[in-house]
């Protein structure tokens, strides 16, 4: 194994705070809602840090370290006009300020009170659905990462040890939700969430220092000319090249040449043939996030956990200063990787890897261990065993979560709206433990049966998009417009699923039996054309064609009003303490920036500074697009500014640090003291009364 006994140490220690940090929540779950919501007591802090390491785990780490190898530095470039729509979702609260008013445990729990019972059930199944295939490969990415990069046998005594890795990692995150629920599971992720940010900075430095941004810049500039002598020198070791007159062969190189022509790593403006993650991927992201904000029931305990819907908005606007730590680690870590498999000056270590990769069976599975391999040859003792710590606590933080969350909603949202009513409190918690242990069962098989054909972040897209292609349309109407049918809900969700799941089947036909052509040829050639658009194009396709049937649907049906105040609790409907009166009446100004009667003067620092950080780079994406379209720039002036971007964001990241852990262990204190005292109502539980 790859482990010195100094990363042994490191490990160990980490997995002991991990269960230690799980001893705190003693005595604090007393009932079914603090097991689903942690009794609705988090604080913004605590529930930022939490909800960004379980949506950064161990798979996701894989994700952007297998993207950011295509990408480069270039199309983060368009990831700054994301800073406009992030910053109008966070000072108006879209969506989860709307949803926590509605103090509903799930999604479908809304969708019943919003629509109909019937339609809670489909969603429920729907979405536990797309849910358990989404997270069935998370597992065995995971298993797979440790054993590579910590250099575990194949097997031992006879016994293959990927199995054992997976019931490994998988039953301490069994245990972490058995143990407390959502209160362990927040609590659990904030302290794995301040350690594994740390890491990212400290790994951050080390590289920094390590790789010199000459060698950066020369790997990255030489990048679309090597992969195109490179696919040359193949095509003419191929026979049905070979076969070609020379016209024809001139044809084949000069589709290759206009290939690589603007598949820059540096240059955003020249990305247009980078392969899946390109200009299009990000649009359609973009666009996504607006409809899709609170539309994956993966994060949702986290959506009902804040204490107050202030709460909840003020956790989505810290989430922009949150994020950056690990943003920027998923942004220069596979750039430095890609240097040390292709600048001349590390071709010990590429060759070291080739030859491990050479062994690996699929193209898919090299794509996702050619990281580990490079980390585990190039990260020293020390810093080796703490990024393997930091995989291990980011595996446990999202396997909790998404255990959590998928077991809940088929108890929640399929099996108890079928009951004529509720469960007693023991029974239910008894029950949500049982399917969470199925949930983590059927996960481990279908990580080992399942054969992954696609990059990860395409097969996340289109698996969420069986339930996140409709949801987005059914939420935002069902939130934001009073005329929204049910019929239409229906129609949507329908349409977003069908077209998701037509996207898996078509990816799953035989390639063999596509390109025999002796018949079917029209279909068959339609179904190849299908297989070419990637799983960020389907859910891009399901959002648009979701939305207009919804909008259709109702304004064609029936005209009906439902009563949002109601929903909301709101007006004659509000229920005592949900609200917060800091002001009464204040200043016109504050309000129209989107800070209104809850807002404390800490509050508006907050929003102001938001307001600042994200203005400032979204001014700089805007001049610099406009600029850059008249005036083209040159790489090294775009490497000079991606070194700037690259320094600000580790100083700023560092800053975050300490605000935000200060600020967690404040709330953990109140959520915890919340938790001692407050006296529970066993009748929330997620049943929605027919009267």
């Amino acid at each position: 194994m790859n482990l010195h006994w100094i990363d042994w140490a490191i490990v160990i220690t980490v997995l002991c705070g991990m269960f230690y940090s799980i001893s705190l929540t003693k005595g604090l779950m007393k009932s079914v809602s603090d097991f689903l919501s942690a009794g609705r007591s988090g604080g913004r802090y605590i529930l930022s840090i939490s909800s960004g390491v379980a949506g950064v785990g161990a798979i996701s780490i894989v994700m952007f370290l297998e993207m950011g190898y295509v990408s480069g530095f270039a199309l983060s470039w368009w990831g700054l006009s994301q800073g406009v729509v992030i910053l109008l979702i966070q000072v108006s609260g879209w969506i989860k300020y709307r949803f926590r008013s509605t103090r509903c445990l799930t999604l479908a729990q809304f969708f019943e009170k919003r629509y109909s019972r019937n339609f809670r059930i489909f969603t429920g199944i729907v979405a536990f659905t797309a849910g358990i295939i989404n997270f069935g490969i998370f597992p065995a990415v995971g298993s797979r990462f440790f054993i590579t990069y910590c250099g575990i046998p194949d097997s031992i005594f006879g016994i293959s040890t990927y199995p054992l890795v997976m019931v490994f990692l998988l039953s301490i995150s069994l245990y972490f939700v058995f143990k407390g629920g959502q209160i362990a599971v927040i609590i659990a992720d904030f302290f794995q969430g301040i350690f594994v940010t740390a890491i990212f900075i400290a790994i951050l430095a080390f590289f920094f220092y390590t790789v010199s941004w000459q060698q950066i810049s020369e790997s990255l500039g030489d990048t679309p000319l090597v992969l195109a002598e490179k696919e040359i020198a193949e095509l003419k070791t191929d026979k049905f090249f070979q076969e070609l007159n020379s016209s024809e062969q001139d044809l084949e190189l000069k589709k290759i040449e206009e290939k690589y022509e603007n598949s820059s790593r540096i240059n955003p403006f020249k990305t247009g043939r980078v392969e899946d993650f390109n200009f299009w991927y990000y649009l359609i992201g973009t666009i996504g996030l607006l409809y899709g904000w609170m539309g994956w029931q993966g994060s949702q305990a986290y959506n009902s956990s804040a204490k107050s819907a202030h709460e909840a908005k003020m956790g989505d606007v810290l989430a922009n200063f949150r994020m950056m730590p690990q943003g920027t680690f998923m942004l220069f870590i596979p750039v430095v990787i890609y240097v040390f498999m292709n600048h001349p000056d590390f071709k010990s270590i590429s060759d070291s890897v080739n030859l491990s990769l050479d062994k690996i069976s699929t193209d898919t599975l090299k794509t996702q261990l050619r990281a580990p391999l490079v980390l585990a040859e190039v990260l020293p003792i020390g810093l080796f065993g703490a990024f393997a710590a930091l995989m291990l606590a980011a595996f446990v933080s999202t396997h909790d979560t998404y255990l959590h969350s998928w077991g809940s909603i088929l108890v929640q949202d399929v099996i108890m709206p079928f009951r004529k009513e509720p469960f007693d409190k023991d029974t239910h918690l008894r029950v949500l433990r049982f399917s969470i242990f199925g949930v983590a069962i059927f996960i481990f098989l279908f990580s080992l049966l399942f054969q992954q054909n696609q990059k990860i972040a395409l097969f996340f897209a289109i698996t969420a998009a069986i339930f996140a292609g409709g949801s987005g349309a059914v939420i935002i109407g069902g939130l934001y417009w009073k005329r929204g049918t049910t019929a239409a809900a229906w129609t949507a969700m329908i349409t977003g699923a069908f077209i998701a799941i037509a996207g898996i089947v078509v990816k799953e036909i035989s390639i063999d039996w596509l390109n025999d052509k002796s018949k079917l040829i029209f279909l068959k050639d339609a179904i190849l054309y299908l297989r070419d658009i990637n799983g960020q194009e389907y859910w891009g396709i399901g959002m648009a064609a979701s939305s207009l049937s919804y909008i259709f649907v109702s304004l064609t049906g029936k005209k009906t009003e439902h009563n949002m105040d109601k929903l909301l609790n709101r007006g004659k409907y509000e229920i005592e303490g949900e609200v917060t009166i800091v002001n009464k009446e204040p200043e016109r100004g504050w309000k129209v920036l989107g800070m209104g009667k809850e807002f404390t003067w800490n509050d508006k620092l907050i929003f102001i500074i938001n307001y600042i950080w994200t203005g400032i780079w979204t001014l700089i994406f805007i001049i610099g697009t406009v600029y850059s379209l008249y005036n083209p720039v040159s790489d090294e002036n775009w490497m000079i500014f991606w070194r700037s971007y690259m320094f600000i964001y580790i100083f700023v990241s560092v800053i975050t640090i300490i605000w935000f852990t200060i600020g967690g262990f404040n709330d953990l204190k109140i959520m915890m003291s919340k938790l001692r005292s407050d006296k529970r109502d066993h009748s929330d539980d997620g049943w929605v009364s027919s009267s």
